[in-house]
């Protein structure tokens, strides 16, 4: 029987406010642990090479792209992504995982 490819979020985010944006973060982890997300690259050093950058990239790893579907749609992300909308501009995709 195949594996199932992973999901991924990928996000850029333009942060407005970095004091509020940590009430965002800490509302967002119940959901990360609960859907099994691990953080592959969250913040850091980059370099645009192509297109419009923001300031904050972000790749988040799940078990599968409906994990990662269901972390998004889940009460616990929506009401994070409530207070990230006040303090944060963002472009976010999901991704499948090659297999």
């Amino acid at each position: 029987m195949p594996k199932e490819p992973k999901g991924y979020w990928i996000a850029h985010v333009d942060v407005r406010d970095p004091e509020r944006y940590k009430d965002y973060v800490a509302t967002a982890k119940p959901a990360f642990e609960k859907f099994g997300a691990r953080f592959l690259a969250r913040g850091g050093e980059w370099e645009g090479l192509e297109g419009t950058g923001r300031g904050r990239n972000v790749v988040i790893e799940f078990p599968s792209l409906q994990a990662a579907h269901d972390c998004y749609n889940s009460p616990e992300y929506q009401a994070a992504k409530a207070i990230r909308n006040t303090v944060a501009d963002a472009d976010m995709i999901l991704v499948e995982g090659a297999e």
